[in-house]
């Protein structure tokens, strides 16, 4: 019996796996980086072994690192979450190795799968050994690891060797692994995987499908579960090749297979040997808990009766701290309320927590489930509507708009989604009376005495900036015998808080959110329609500092890990070359030349950590005009 058990991560899924310990009576071992000293997941665990640096590669990548926390603090048991190493073999070796349970499958089943080339073999599909014009477009993937990186779609057989070191380049960096391969990348298909769990005594239970075909830079945003519009007899292929893949590996514990389908095909992906991301909605529509089946598989307990009967849909949507719209550029700073009514919630952060550049975007998971898929789908964009996010710039806007699209509420959605919507989808959109909101609760607030005058005087006028989109809005209210009072609308209450406006008749309640001296200067306007976020202005313009022209900015904060070869101040360029590469958050940026010029200065080199708006270089356009734009 496991008495304590380490989670060789952090963040989310350290928490959710925390969760299920508590609930059976298991101490829990944390492990932190100096990034992550006062995170929730180090909060919440029994104890806490520290890592000492802040990159993954110093840390949570650190095999031998965690095995000595795990034996320094008395654990028995060690679960990888997912990422990390969670896929990695020596390290599941190196826990059994030191007599500790080990949360997952045999290390020998990780090696089999662990390579997307050899997991291929196995599963009886071979990637393309040559590539010709008539077998564009191409997909360029990382062997190890996943999540996007070390990924791309080639479309011109010109571009293919310049793809492929990259993505060399970028799975080396990402999991010490350059191999890459090429298969044909399907259009217009779905992204379906199979969970599965497997005990030590050749029972594999299926559980269901899961649709993650709603994908940003190969990442998956929203799930769930089954995957609607399958029939039957596919749904019977999937499962039966899912089973396959876990009985040619001697598979044990949690799982997940997946495939692209299109044409009515199941094509095989790759299997990863972990816990995923998306696992809640499994949960919810099987009654399980996947954290305690892995736990009682580890210690030898035999998966009793029949697979559990699927009751429902669930939905889930990933809340991640990035700007759509500008790329969906990670964003950071101080998370200082994360509240989303009614679903369950998977995070990793509480309010106050920081919010860096090392790590993954992810805030938390908001899950529904309801007794079919159009409730759950509503059931969710509700909850994301009605949810208060402040901090940084999140994609929850985007979230709501994708569940209420009608490819996705139709389930014609397939894995070019937001390709086609990015635009609209992201498309600022404040309410027009959040200003008005904000400035008379600000007035309210900072007014002792009312503020009216037996003499009218001007309106007062305060500005705001609605963030990210940067639009500027100009309001008007007035002070009078009867309190706060603006044209075109009645003023029914006034608290700092708290503001409630009647326009045309119809009643609308605003709740205001500022935080203060610590705070991010920012004021949170939110209704049951969404939240805006605005940002008070003077009402005289300030000067705004002069940046050289032609200037490369970056970004986001993150760290530059790649400068284009042969790079030096005087080289020329060509517009929408790739020059630099930062990282941030495990996403991996381009940084390119706005037009064909000359590179006059250079700022970047390997290793820097620069922060958003930093200069990284300067091109001075080859027809003498100079380009302001940054373009990433």
């Amino acid at each position: 019996m496991i008495t304590s058990l380490l989670v060789a991560n952090r963040g989310e899924i350290a928490c959710r796996v925390f969760r299920t310990c508590r609930e059976l009576g298991i101490g829990t071992v944390a492990v932190y980086s100096d990034a992550d000293a006062d995170a929730l997941h180090v909060r919440e665990a029994d104890c806490a072994v520290r890592l000492p640096g802040a990159a993954p590669a110093d840390t949570y990548l650190r095999g031998e690192l965690i095995v000595k926390a795990a034996q320094a603090a008395g654990a028995d048991a060690v679960h990888p979450g997912y990422g990390f190493l969670s896929e990695n073999a020596d390290f599941a070796r190196a826990v059994l190795d030191a007599g500790l349970v080990w949360i997952g499958p045999p290390p020998e089943a990780i090696e089999a799968m662990a390579s997307k080339t050899r997991a291929k073999e196995l599963m009886g599909v071979e990637p393309l050994k040559e590539v010709t014009a008539a077998d564009l477009p191409v997909l360029v993937k990382a062997a190890a690891g996943g999540g996007g990186r070390g990924m791309r779609v080639v479309r011109e057989l010109d571009a293919l060797d310049g793809e492929l070191e990259a993505a060399r380049a970028e799975a080396a960096s990402a999991f010490g692994d350059g191999e890459v391969f090429v298969e044909p990348f399907v259009e217009g298909g779905r992204h379906v995987e199979v969970q599965i769990m497997a005990d030590a005594h050749g029972t594999v239970w299926p559980l269901g499908t899961r649709d993650c075909t709603l994908q940003r830079r190969h990442q998956k945003v929203i799930e769930e579960s089954p995957a609607p519009g399958l029939p039957p007899e596919l749904v019977a292929e999937l499962h039966a090749q899912a089973v396959r893949a876990a009985r040619v590996t001697e598979y044990r514990g949690a799982g997940t297979v997946e495939f692209l389908v299109a044409d009515g095909r199941a094509h095989f992906l790759e299997m990863n040997t972990r816990l995923q991301v998306e696992h809640p909605v499994t949960e919810a529509v099987f009654g399980i808990d996947l954290v305690a089946l892995q736990i009682r598989i580890a210690e030898g307990h035999p998966l009793t009766g029949e697979p559990p009967v699927a009751r429902g849909h669930a939905v889930e949507a990933r809340i991640y701290a990035e700007d759509p719209a500008a790329g969906w550029a990670p964003q950071t700073g101080t998370l200082h309320r994360l509240t989303v009514p009614g679903v369950r919630l998977d995070t990793g952060y509480a309010a106050g927590d920081g919010i860096g550049v090392h790590y993954d975007a992810m805030l938390a998971k908001a899950v529904a489930h309801a007794p079919t898929r159009a409730e759950a789908v509503r059931k969710l964009a509700g909850a994301l509507e009605r949810a208060a996010v402040h901090g940084p710039v999140t994609n929850r806007d985007l979230l709501v708009r994708s569940l209420r699209h009608p490819e996705f509420t139709g389930a014609r959605m397939d894995t070019g989604f937001y390709d086609r919507h990015l635009a609209d989808l992201a498309a600022a959109a404040p309410d027009p009376h959040a200003p008005l909101a904000a400035a008379l609760a600000d007035a309210h607030g900072r007014s002792r005495f009312g503020g009216w005058r037996n003499l009218r005087s001007a309106p007062r006028v305060k500005r705001y900036r609605t963030e990210p989109d940067g639009a500027e809005h100009e309001v008007r209210y007035d002070h009078t015998r009867d309190g706060l009072t603006a044209e075109g609308v009645r003023v029914v209450a006034v608290a700092a808080e708290r503001v409630v406006l009647e326009v045309d008749g119809v009643r609308r309640e605003f709740a205001i959110a500022r935080y203060g001296e610590g705070g991010d200067g920012r004021v949170y306007v939110g209704t049951s329609r969404g939240g805006t976020v605005l940002t008070a202005l003077p009402l005289l313009p300030e000067p705004t500092a002069r940046r050289e022209p032609g200037s490369l900015l970056a970004p986001m904060p993150g760290t530059v890990v790649r400068v284009a070869e042969g790079l030096t101040e005087g080289a020329r360029v060509t517009a929408g070359q790739p020059l630099i590469w930062l990282e941030a958050m495990k996403m991996e940026h381009r940084v390119s030349a706005p037009a064909s010029g000359t590179l006059t200065a250079l700022h970047a080199a390997p290793g820097q950590q620069v922060e958003v708006g930093a200069l990284l270089a300067v091109v001075q356009d080859s027809s003498g005009v100079v380009q302001e734009e940054e373009s990433v």
